[in-house]
């Protein structure tokens, strides 16, 4: 690599994974010794394939949909540009100076690489668990935009509920996903209950996918295995893996195991636990969705995690939908769902952390489990639809917090409290004004004048993350 591209490399990995402080721990357990990226041969796969051209939508629904059982598809992107459009060279040239997001700082905000520098990075890599770009931005951009244009989705997955709600209200639903060996999305659910396919343009990847009603603590690595990259999927593969084979592991939570190769596409049901390693270079695309089969369970956890979604999102059905408007003033709010929330999963990418999609799709800022907790993101802030998050949490910081929209009086006490460097207890004079609390992390402000305003109440993380990002930094 050049000095411009090691430069960018060593920027990104800083903010994406700051717990790794040297070129040594990014490559402590040298996995790059061992890793066999043509060991395809020796991976098992034990899932059916579903052949597009001869299954109908009606019959995919009947026999995988309706009773949530994972299958890949083939013959059903065989028409894509992306297939001769997407190879590491060809984007590493026409997206040249395009970023793209590979990952998230401590603060939520979007890490971005050139996809020229990344490439490069791809192809020299020795790093155990790499940089992964999972983009779900990349439609917003005109350039980046043209993606679109080389893939359409496949016809079983064409029933989008969430479409109604609109681009920008909708939680991140798709994601252009480009990665090395070693690379790939540590053990998750994906959000809200929805389903999600992947379609693999180039390269393989190895999947492992656990029943709904396998139990968390079964599937998570210990604490301690993998040290610092706990999650990432190679973590996933070195340590969990091989307890899968043991003859204690429960028999209905036995994995289904995949190589995905080009041109095949995985289906995900709801609720199933994934993991997925690169085996090789791999780009691909995966999109979440939520189709009238699974809406049900899909409502149920968007009106518990996303209330005000589920508002718009009523009201959006209740003109185009009316018939799933019924269905939805049936659903048992007070009773769980047999679909399971992953409360610890994220959209952040180092590697394995960016799970949003199919792979993890991740996704990235859908609070969803059933204790209105979030299932993909818990740790990062959120915004109501926001992919690149610094551009749009630069500007609030400028015209006051998302959400309540506090008055200039408090963002001036905010500011002040960040100048006098006031942490988690004691008594501090701000400006000549005395103020007494705990402003961090959901402690309470209270205090005489501030720059000649009254400051009080509760400044909660998680109720306003800009105050949290004004506090800390």
């Amino acid at each position: 690599m050049d000095k411009r591209t090691r430069r960018a490399v060593l920027e990104a990995k800083k903010s994406a994974r700051p717990e790794l402080k040297s070129a040594e721990e990014w490559t402590r357990f040298q996995y790059h010794e061992e890793f066999d990226q043509h060991s395809f041969p020796r991976v098992p796969d034990n899932l059916e394939r579903v052949d597009a051209s001869k299954v109908t939508t009606e019959e995919f629904i009947e026999k995988y949909e309706k009773p949530g059982i994972p299958c890949v598809i083939t013959n059903c992107l065989d028409h894509w540009q992306a297939l001769k459009k997407w190879t590491p060279e060809r984007l590493a040239k026409k997206y040249r100076n395009q970023k793209f997001k590979c990952g998230e700082d401590d603060e939520g905000y979007s890490v971005k690489m050139k996809m020229k520098y990344y490439v490069s990075y791809m192809q020299h890599t020795r790093d155990d668990s790499p940089l992964y770009i999972f983009d779900s931005s990349f439609a917003d951009h005109p350039k980046r935009q043209r993606l679109l244009e080389d893939f359409d989705i496949p016809e079983y997955f064409r029933d989008d509920l969430f479409k109604h709600v609109g681009e920008k209200r909708r939680p991140p639903y798709r994601w252009f996903v480009v990665g090395p060996g070693r690379s790939g999305t540590g053990i998750h659910i994906d959000p809200l209950g929805t389903s999600a396919w992947n379609s693999l343009i180039s390269g393989h990847k190895r999947w492992c996918m656990f029943p709904r009603i396998t139990p968390k603590a079964l599937v998570k690595p210990m604490i301690g295995e993998g040290g610092k990259q706990r999650d990432e999927a190679i973590t996933w593969f070195t340590h969990v893996y091989p307890r899968t084979k043991s003859p204690d592991w429960p028999a209905q939570c036995r994995p289904i195991e995949i190589l995905q190769g080009p041109k095949e596409t995985v289906f995900v049901p709801g609720g199933w636990w994934h993991v997925v390693l690169n085996l090789d270079a791999t780009v691909a695309i995966t999109q979440n969705f939520c189709s009238t089969t699974n809406f049900p369970v899909v409502w149920h956890k968007t009106v518990r995690g996303r209330p005000k979604l589920s508002k718009k999102w009523y009201a959006a059905l209740k003109e185009k939908r009316p018939d799933l408007c019924h269905i939805a003033n049936t659903v048992d709010l007070s009773r769980p769902t047999d679909v399971q929330s992953d409360s610890s999963s994220s959209d952040s990418s180092s590697s394995s952390s960016s799970s949003s999609g199919s792979e993890g799709s991740c996704s990235t800022c859908d609070q969803c489990s059933d204790q209105s907790g979030n299932e993909k993101e818990p740790d990062k802030r959120q915004g109501p639809k926001e992919h690149d998050k610094r551009s749009k949490r630069r500007k609030t910081s400028q015209t006051g917090m998302t959400g309540d929209r506090s008055p200039p009086t408090r963002r001036a006490g905010i500011t002040a409290i960040k100048k006098s460097h006031m942490t988690n207890g004691g008594d501090h004079l701000v400006n000549g004004s005395h103020v007494t609390g705990h402003p961090i992390n959901g402690s309470h402000v209270t205090g005489p004048l501030i720059n000649g305003s009254h400051l009080t109440g509760h400044m909660v993380c998680s109720t306003q993350s800009t105050a949290r990002g004004t506090m800390e930094r």
